[in-house]
């Protein structure tokens, strides 16, 4: 069980917002959206991740107080929290909006910039992915700014490289459905780019790089993701993953800083508040899907986290979009 793709999977990210890019020299766009120039596309979400894929040719990205990176073909940025950042050919350039120059097509279609001064031309894929509740979700915030993942190094590169490709060939050539095929590459896109960064940084140490090399701590964190609902002790989860007590409690609260049990309840409050702007099952159907046998209990426990009671903000959770 991968726990990498169980703890994505569980925040469910919303992947339905994707862009094609045509520069051409000189050109320069910055980038700076929120989250609700993505309502119409994303629905409520409080997190965005935005990624860029080059096809062709090249561009200079920048991000403020960081060194700029050359992006080449088959070349991903992925930016995990949604930094303001500009991205530039070879030649000099006045930065434009990217707000200012994306044209906006009907539902189901791509948004599409061209840009830039008739020169070398650069080709993107650029992909928005939303999420909700992720503010202290102990993997998300601890991703650096951005993540740089390149199809030739990458052990699943050459994979990603003709998934992505493929897309970006249907949307040039504004084929049906070429939207729908890029959302579900976008989190595999997310996923490996994570766990390239990991393996890249092997001989990093603390935090989330040791949870996911650690084979009993990540399979608990796994269970805890894949099945919330369980009444999961530390016991419990020991037999399952092939550990003593005393030895995966250990390992929770030196990696992640909390006992085995409060990270359930943490998992399952995010998930709860989730569910409960996006799905329009009842309070109680959503306790028990997250392991309360009370609608009672688990308010109390809602709010003493969010300090909100789950109907406050389910209402005011989804009622969150621009003016």
């Amino acid at each position: 069980m991968d726990a990498l793709s169980e703890i994505l999977r569980s925040a469910r990210l919303s992947a339905g917002m994707f862009l094609r890019g045509e520069f051409t020299e000189p050109w320069c766009l910055s980038t700076e959206l929120s989250v609700a120039d993505c309502f119409d596309h994303l629905g409520p979400i409080d997190h965005l991740i935005i990624y860029h894929y080059i096809v062709e040719g090249r561009m200079i990205v920048e991000v403020p107080g960081e060194p700029a990176v050359v992006m080449l073909p088959g070349q991903a940025i992925v930016f995990t929290h949604n930094d303001h950042h500009t991205m530039a050919g070879r030649d000099p350039a006045v930065a434009v909006s990217a707000l200012d120059v994306v044209q906006i097509p009907g539902p189901g279609n791509m948004m599409v910039i061209e840009h830039g001064g008739g020169g070398a031309k650069t080709r993107t894929v650029c992909g928005f992915l939303g999420g909700l509740a992720l503010a202290d979700d102990p993997l998300f915030s601890s991703l650096p700014r951005y993540l740089i993942y390149d199809c030739a190094t990458a052990r699943s590169g050459e994979v990603v490289r003709a998934s992505l490709e493929f897309a970006a060939a249907e949307a040039a050539d504004n084929r049906p459905g070429a939207a729908a095929v890029l959302a579900g590459l976008s989190e595999l896109l997310l996923i490996e780019a994570i766990r390239s960064y990991v393996e890249s940084h092997g001989d990093a140490s603390g935090g989330w790089y040791d949870v996911l090399r650690d084979r009993s701590l990540s399979r608990a964190i796994a269970v805890i993701h894949k099945d919330p609902e369980q009444q999961w002790t530390v016991e419990k989860l020991g037999r399952t993953v092939g550990s003593s007590r005393s030895a995966l409690a250990e390992k929770f609260n030196r990696h992640l800083g909390c006992a085995p049990a409060e990270y359930v309840m943490q998992h399952r409050m995010r998930l709860a508040a989730r569910k409960l702007v996006r799905s329009h099952a009842t309070i109680m159907d959503v306790a028990v899907s997250v392991g309360y046998g009370s609608e009672a209990a688990f308010s109390r426990a809602f709010k003493r986290r969010f300090g909100v009671s789950p109907s406050v903000w389910r209402k005011t959770q989804g009622m969150q979009q621009p003016s």
